[in-house]
């Protein structure tokens, strides 16, 4: 899979060896996935070592080390693990830090990790930023209802009907007075977290504490 002529010239960065490195990520990847934007390492950033280059694709940000003499060691991160995308934008060059989840599949209780891209060129680094802050739009709302399932499945099996969160969770069947009690700490849970209003648990806890 080849890059695209306009993205090789986009912020005049047709230089051989940056074209060069934009193939050899091209070459990654699968079948209709595509560059959206990337942004390379200034050259004063990049003294001792090869320019880093990132690249944002339809499906993940990779981030590519590439060896003084040849070679290259491509990491990737999944649009469905990114938790938070910051820049920081300097005098001399922009600053780029993801954050993301660790585990398996959209977990949420995996661990976290972060990594950080200093010394890019400004324009790029905010057309890699605005991808990263588009696709955490676009799977935020997917991260909220993998939430509830998992928070369902750790709770033994709590129906979230159509009535609401809350609705499943008060008619889940009694176990006496520690099995309310573990109710009410879930239903607390999910306030915390923002996955109910403040109005859906009050209601929710006054149908649990109508079950005793």
């Amino acid at each position: 899979m080849s890059v695209p002529a306009e993205l090789k010239k986009k912020e005049g960065q047709d230089e051989p060896r940056v074209a060069q490195a934009l193939e050899q990520i091209a070459s990654l990847l699968v079948p209709g996935e595509i560059i959206e934007a990337w942004a390379v390492q200034r050259r004063f950033f990049a003294l001792t070592h090869r320019r880093a280059l990132i690249v944002a694709t339809s499906g993940r940000l990779i981030d590519m080390e590439r060896a003084l003499f040849g070679g290259f060691h491509p990491r990737s991160v999944r649009w469905q693990d990114l938790k938070e995308a910051r820049i920081t934008v300097g005098p001399f060059g922009a600053s780029l830090t993801v954050s993301f989840f660790g585990g398996p599949d959209l977990a949420i209780a995996g661990k976290e990790d972060s990594r950080t891209f200093s010394g890019l060129q400004k324009k790029q680094a905010e057309a890699v930023y605005r991808v990263c802050q588009a696709q955490d739009q676009a799977w935020r709302e997917k991260r909220r209802v993998r939430e509830l399932e998992e928070m369902r499945a750790r709770s033994g099996g709590i129906q979230l009907g159509t009535s609401g969160a809350g609705a499943g969770l008060a008619s889940s069947s009694a176990g006496g007075q520690d099995d309310t009690v573990a109710r009410l700490e879930k239903a607390k849970a999910m306030l915390d977290k923002g996955l109910i209003s403040d109005a859906e648990f009050e209601a929710l806890k006054a149908r649990i504490v109508n079950t005793l």
